[in-house]
């Protein structure tokens, strides 16, 4: 290497003192030799730039003194050519490697760990695990045809219930937004199934606690579907159960709810078992993997396609199968996809918004059986690598970490320069509520690199339930001048937009959910740290919402004494307020019911008179349908005017008993003071989808009795009862002067001689008998 470095040095040592007659012999071994040296410089070039893809470290910990530790229970395995590692998308320290070994961390491996085991007091058998699944504190593995949940957090235990039938697989996802039920909601949703079964005959489970406990699940019409069961899965960004169906090679979704229950997802090749990736982030991303094909589906399954292999800008390869790649583990996040092959290559590409492609890594030696990839976090890759230890049980592990970024900016790799200097909204990592009439609006700002140009793209994974408008607009310059831009999106329910047909939008009733990201149309593959803008917005329920009951004016207050009129003094208004700000008037239907049993009061419309065209429901049917009352809500209401309701009118003359809405019904109380107690329910399904209701109580008093006789004979009886008093006074003096009066006047006080004496023996008596007889007395 020196020598060849110092030879064009010594030729122009030379040419000072070079005889004139030779300068052409000099000046060509001159060029000889700086072009030699160019050539090596040329053929060395790889091995100076070809810098390792990563620096690999060896975790082992626990082993300094020589302490024998044993494996207690049985050791799981996983029975494929392939590796898993599942990490959890909430909690990112835990994570499960699957292999030939199976290993279970809650430091991200960073510690030396024994192989993982089931106690042998579960009795699972052949201890080979076919899938597993996080939810919250739990671990779910299906073992033997059963599915098993361990809690990481108390170290235990324990066989799932419900589920009689043998099962391979367990399928889910997690929603990471702290602070909201409705998350919690999503991540106790779990399915159960044995993949491959004939869809017609299969058993599905279903739990909604996180895997404790599981039911029979009912697909609609299943058992008319043909074709064996590739999976079934809760697609929270479409707000639907999809279904994947395989026949004669085709693969292909169906969807639980209208509008998409009415065909099949667009059909693609299955040509092996293929394992379904959920991306984190209810995205609607799938990723759809065996060892020779990779599928990708960015709207939960109804369009998949191939991921593509590319160079730059240029396409080498329309498929996986078509590079002839052998896949052995693929690793995802939110917005990237990392594969590494047998054949030790590494490929890397990010789940944008155009179709998806992945590049390759520079070829080096990185790949070994028992290897498995992860995401440490965004553009931050690790190969990990279970090291098994001669002297200890416990394994150690290989960790092999490598920077995206870094790696991106080869040359060789032609990727073109990130054109994206920021990109930034408010609402990411956040999560939203609309409520039915609601409306929502949220704002990014974008600033583009010096020289380029964005396309912006909007997108919601659930249009049929959630739709936007947005403005893009210039909203200033930066300190050097570059252009600042704005990112309006105004949110509300699809169906008030007024812009899609019904057979586009989901039914209005139901509580949907949609994820909205924000990302660039061109941005270039180099953009690992601009990520994706992205919220989720659930279509539902506002949790802060409730109804107030306020009194109105009293008719007594106007001086008002009409009895009719003073009926509706009871009257109320229902408001409704968010936390502590009021926001509007009730105008819905609602219901009343008297929690104390006094049901002393009617109502003053009938079926009839309310114009129904159905029999309407009341307390009774409901109560008797529930098993219990104040179970009648906006989700079991049906309203007697809709035109769908095909229950006949049988009974007009019955009580209407639903108030408020279209018509003018109201209580009617009888005669009687006292404490009405009352439970309202909002029962109008198109007013919100909150359950609002709540119990307040009206004070009836100043009631009169209720007249039993007409008025006219109570004057008849008043005046005769006053002529005779008076007649009674005069008569009954003269009478007295008479004999007969005087006879009569001499009974009366013989009489009552004899009345006083009989009186006078009995007091007497009494007193003897009470009375202690003389003497001394001894008291004890």
């Amino acid at each position: 290497m020196r020598r060849l470095q110092s030879a064009p040095t010594r030729a122009v040592q030379r040419l000072p003192v070079a005889v004139e007659g030779q300068w052409w012999r000099r000046r060509a071994k001159s060029m000889l030799m700086l072009m030699l040296v160019a050539a090596v410089t040329m053929w060395l070039r790889p091995l100076v730039t070809a810098q390792p893809l990563c620096r690999a470290r060896t975790v082992r910990t626990g082993k300094v003194f020589n302490v024998i530790q044993d494996v207690q229970g049985d050791r799981l395995y996983f029975r494929s050519t392939t590796t898993r590692l599942i990490k959890h998308p909430c909690k990112k320290n835990i994570a499960l490697y699957l292999g030939k070994q199976v290993f279970f961390t809650t430091d991200n491996f960073e510690t030396s760990l024994l192989p993982f085991t089931i106690p042998t007091s579960m009795q699972v058998g052949v201890p080979e695990v076919t899938s597993a699944h996080f939810t919250g504190s739990l671990l779910l593995l299906v073992v033997n045809h059963k599915v098993y949940t361990y809690d990481y957090e108390s170290n235990s235990w324990n066989l799932s219930l419900g589920i009689k039938h043998p099962v391979t697989h367990v399928s889910g996802d997690n929603c990471c937004y702290t602070g909201s039920l409705f998350c919690v909601d999503v991540s106790n949703l779990v399915f159960a199934y044995f993949r491959g079964d004939q869809i017609s005959q299969t058993y599905i489970y279903y739990s909604n606690t996180g895997g404790f406990s599981f039911w029979k699940y009912h697909y609609d019409r299943q058992a008319e579907i043909v074709g064996s069961l590739g999976g079934i899965f809760h697609l929270f960004s479409l707000s639907q159960v999809g279904m994947l169906v395989v026949d004669q090679g085709k693969g292909m979704f169906k969807y639980s709810d209208h509008p998409l229950n009415r065909s099949l997802g667009l059909s693609f090749d299955y040509n092996g078992t293929l394992d379904i990736v959920i991306a984190p982030g209810q995205k609607g991303i799938l990723l759809l993997w065996f060892e020779k094909s990779l599928l990708f589906s960015r709207n939960a399954g109804q369009l998949v396609d191939t991921v593509r292999v590319k160079k730059g800008e240029q396409t080498l390869f329309t498929s996986i199968f078509e590079a002839q790649i052998t896949i052995h583990n693929i690793a995802v996040n939110e917005n990237e996809l990392a594969v590494i092959t047998r054949e030790d290559n590494l490929y890397y590409g990010n789940l944008g918004i155009v179709p998806s492609s992945i590049i390759k890594f520079a070829h080096q030696h990185i790949w070994s059986e028992d290897a498995a990839l992860m995401f440490r976090s965004s553009g931050i890759l690790e190969i990990l690598t279970p090291l098994r230890d001669t002297a200890f049980a416990a394994f150690d592990f290989q960790k092999c970490l490598l920077n995206i970024q870094a790696i991106l900016m080869d040359p060789d790799l032609h990727v073109g320069r990130c054109n994206i200097e920021f990109l930034k909204g408010e609402f990411t990592y956040r999560m939203y509520t609309i409520d039915m009439h609601s409306q929502l609006e949220l704002t990014a700002l974008l600033i583009p690199q010096p020289g380029t140009s964005l396309i912006p793209l909007v997108m919601v994974s659930n249009p049929h339930s959630l739709g936007f408008q947005a403005t893009f607009y210039e909203s200033g310059y930066t300190s050097d001048g570059n252009t600042k831009y704005k990112l309006d999106i105004y949110l509300k329910q699809q169906q008030h937009w007024g812009r899609t047909d019904f057979n586009f939008t989901s039914s209005l009733k139901r509580a949907t959910m949609s994820t909205l990201t924000v990302d660039i149309a061109n941005k270039e593959i180099s953009c690992v740290d601009i990520k994706p803008l992205s919220t989720l917005i659930s279509v539902g329920c506002d949790l802060d919402k409730k109804i107030v009951i306020q009194n109105t004016v009293s008719a007594c207050s106007k001086g008002v004494l009409d009895a009719l009129a003073l009926q509706d003094n009871y009257s109320f208004i229902i408001e409704k307020w968010k936390k502590d700000r009021f926001q509007e008037v009730v105008d819905a239907e609602y219901v009343l019911l008297e929690v104390n049993g006094q049901f002393s009061y009617s109502y003053s419309l009938t079926a009839k008179s309310a114009m129904c065209t159905s029999q309407p429901q009341n307390w009774t049917t409901m109560i008797k349908e529930s098993g219990g009352p104040f179970f009648w809500n906006r989700e079991n209401y049906v309203s007697c005017h809709d035109p769908n309701n095909d229950a006949p009118l049988r009974w007009p003359d019955v009580q209407y008993q639903i108030l408020g809405g279209r018509t003018a019904n109201q209580i009617v109380f009888s005669h009687n003071n006292g404490f009405y107690v009352f439970y309202i329910s909002i029962v109008d399904p198109y007013y919100s989808y909150c359950q609002l209701e709540t119990v307040f109580s009206i004070y009836v008093y100043g009631a009169f009795p209720v007249q039993l006789v007409s008025a006219g004979v109570v004057m008849v009886l008043l005046i005769s009862s006053i002529l005779g008093s008076v007649w009674l006074a005069y008569m009954i003096p003269r009478l007295l002067r008479t004999a007969r009066g005087r006879r009569m006047t001499s009974f009366v006080a013989q009489l009552y001689g004899r009345c006083k004496m009989v009186c006078q023996f009995r007091a007497s008596a009494t007193a003897r008998t009470g009375s202690k007889p003389m003497g001394r007395h001894r008291s004890s």
